[in-house]
């Protein structure tokens, strides 16, 4: 006969709870980072082109022009070529990773902890995410490179993502790029006329 443990209620004192840390920012930055380092690496090794983009490319360039005013994120978005996705699973599984495309996003999980809200989520170069959205993900441009060699897409492109989405999340890394003083002239005089009007309802709301 199996014995069972004493049945512990909500609140039990024999139940230790889970202590508030002063470092849960660093905590979980330091697993994003680590994620991405171990991607890096993985596609790196198979010489695949990747720009990073989504929260973590706009946490990056505004912490470089104002350290502390970066915006956290959870999970890490790429942009890759949909040419190069099997030869990119492939790559990621002997880092860890897993392939899976889930109710229409293709992600990167890891193996050791497959859940969605923390995978690499990746959309496709020269394609839209989604039908309706007005404009594709933009090819690669020149990347901006961090010192351990992560590929960042350009401010100029996350601004045309970001604007392309336009959902409030997107809106609030529009306002913390041009914080920063980051969505120059030159950047918006090579938007679309879509794409530039939003810009302007973005600072009209502030």
């Amino acid at each position: 006969m199996a014995v069972r443990g004493p049945h512990l209620e909500p609140g039990d004192a024999r139940i230790k709870p889970r202590m508030i840390t002063a470092r849960a920012y660093d905590i979980h930055m330091d697993r994003l980072f680590e994620r991405i380092k171990r991607l890096h690496a993985a596609l790196d090794s198979a010489g695949i082109e990747y720009r990073v983009v989504g929260g973590l490319a706009v946490f990056l360039h505004v912490s470089m022009r104002r350290p502390g005013r970066g915006r956290t994120t959870e999970d890490v978005d790429i942009a890759v070529d949909r040419a190069q996705l099997g030869t990119l699973a492939a790559a990621a599984e002997k880092f860890g990773f897993r392939y899976r495309h889930v109710a229409g996003v293709d992600m990167l999980v890891d193996a050791e902890s497959p859940r969605a809200s923390t995978a690499v989520h990746m959309v496709f170069i020269n394609e839209k995410v989604r039908a309706e959205y007005a404009e594709v993900v933009p090819g690669f441009s020149a990347p901006t490179r961090t010192e351990e060699g992560i590929l960042l897409a350009p401010v100029a492109d996350l601004v045309k993502m970001k604007l392309t989405r336009f959902c409030m999340k997107d809106q609030l890394h529009l306002k913390d790029l041009d914080s920063a003083r980051l969505i120059t002239a030159e950047i918006e005089a090579g938007l679309s006329d879509v794409l530039r009007a939003r810009l302007a309802q973005v600072r009209a709301a502030r």
